[in-house]
């Protein structure tokens, strides 16, 4: 095996484009190379501890380093490295792990297609809705219905469902037949005096007067996280779900609940739809899945939509879709694995008791000058940081003050993620209480870094 370059070596080269590269960075030292994980940590190359408070990318559920992934990696490795699950061919892993997620899921969802990442799933997803309406004689009923803040991955299609700008901005985005809803964030978005309730059902009553004007006969699904998260880790508005079902059943819409981010046990329940009463007609999971180990997603769909697809499969002789890696063995056998470590060592629990923890000791925050609004469910939550508190006012962009707190955080040993300026948090579930603790120690002194920055790029008035 060849030397690795030394890491100031790796620092300088230029050769890799990284995605989501801050915009506006006070330091400027290269990417910090993160060389191991352990647990809720992970170390860089000159051997700093950090509290990984994302989870990697809202994924890592079982922390870095679990020795029973490595293992089932290995055996799958050593047995059946790769195969592929065209031509009806299939194997273990991926059947059992089909089995799995049905007996988990919501209780409509009988069908499972493998893909490699979320938004390959939710790009399937869009294909899936084209090619369903077109078998039973509905060829314009094409649209889908996202909303603002939304994130659903970067395909050109699954880019398209995302409601952020940065993921539209020059890549000619979004493509046509997507509509755009308003973003369910009360604190943000609700009316002086409007109480969650009203917010909701002025939501639904927008929602229903875009299907009527687009035309109910051409609008196929409405795609929603349970949660939002790299949006800005938005919870709904209470009663959001209820009344948005209530429109699409009325006007045939069908519902794509997306928990990439939101399933297995991140808001202390299995699933998103489990925690917000939502029954989906297909749902896409992805992430903590396999705890990002591999890369793995699935889209799982109710008997409805499969019967037809399968018949017409079968009377134009096969179904034109699929990946290289779809259903990989490895990445089946290490989700199977994952999953049962979640539920041996009751992460899902975990996450809603120490969950509750974290939670509380982020509201504590609430009364500091710059946070607005703090916000979330089980082990994921949103500081939003303002210029004013009364007023809610957001700081001037130039001064990026939500990734002055990203890499101040650093500094203080804990990675987190700014969307804007709310600070997501996202750590394992198998974090433990006094690792909660100490991750909003390193937090707080990351916000009085970022009041002496403030401070200081405050104009004198006078």
């Amino acid at each position: 095996m060849p030397d690795l370059p030394n890491s100031m070596h790796a620092r300088d080269r230029a050769n890799i484009l990284h995605p989501y590269t801050n915009a506006v960075n006070h330091q400027r030292n290269g990417p910090l190379i993160i060389d191991k994980g352990e647990g809720i940590y992970v170390f860089d190359d000159q051997g700093k501890r950090y509290i990984e408070g994302l989870a990697g990318l809202w994924s890592v559920a079982v922390g870095f380093g679990e020795e029973r992934l490595v293992s089932a990696a290995a055996r799958q490795m050593e047995k059946l490295p790769y195969y592929h699950t065209f031509a009806s061919k299939s194997h273990e892993p991926s059947i059992l792990l089909a089995e799995k997620l049905v007996s988990l899921s919501p209780q409509r969802l009988e069908k499972v297609f493998f893909t490699n990442s979320g938004s390959e799933a939710n790009d399937t997803v869009v294909k899936l809705l084209r090619y369903f309406n077109n078998v039973v004689g509905r060829p314009q009923k094409k649209k889908i219905i996202s909303r603002q803040r939304a994130y659903h991955g970067v395909t050109v299609a699954s880019g398209s469902l995302t409601g952020l700008p940065l993921n539209h901005r020059d890549f000619d985005l979004p493509m046509p037949g997507v509509k755009h809803v308003s973003c369910p964030h009360h604190y943000r978005n609700g009316a002086p005096g409007e109480t969650e309730e009203e917010f909701a059902a002025r939501l639904a009553a927008e929602m229903e007067a875009v299907i009527v004007s687009e035309g109910p006969d051409t609008v196929a699904a409405f795609i929603g996280e349970p949660l939002m998260g790299a949006g800005g880790v938005i919870p709904p508005p209470a009663g959001y779900w209820q009344k948005i079902q209530e429109i699409c059943r009325k006007y045939d819409v069908l519902i794509v609940a997306d928990e990439v981010i939101t399933g297995f046990g991140r808001l202390g329940s299995m699933f998103g739809c489990d925690y917000y009463g939502i029954d989906p007609d297909i749902m896409v999971v992805s992430k903590q899945i396999t705890s990002s180990y591999q890369p793995l997603a699935a889209v799982l769909i109710s008997e409805e939509l499969f019967a037809p697809i399968a018949e017409n499969t079968g009377r134009i002789g096969g179904f034109g879709h699929g990946f290289t890696g779809s259903g990989h063995p490895v990445a089946t056998a290490v989700a199977l694995e994952n999953i049962e470590i979640i539920e041996e060592r009751g992460l899902v629990e975990n996450a809603r008791v120490v969950g509750k923890v974290l939670q509380a000791k982020l509201r504590e925050f609430a009364g500091h000058p710059l946070v607005g609004e703090v916000r979330g469910v089980g082990l994921i939550a949103g500081v939003e940081l303002v210029a004013d508190k009364e007023s809610r006012t957001a700081f001037d962009a130039s001064l990026g003050i939500g990734t002055y707190v990203f890499e101040r955080a650093h500094e203080h040993g804990l990675i987190i993620r700014n969307s804007g300026d709310t600070i997501a948090f996202c750590p394992p579930l198998i974090i433990r209480e006094d690792q909660i603790h100490d991750l909003i120690t390193r937090f707080s002194a990351a916000l009085d870094d970022a009041m002496a920055y403030i401070r200081s790029n405050s104009t004198p008035r006078g």
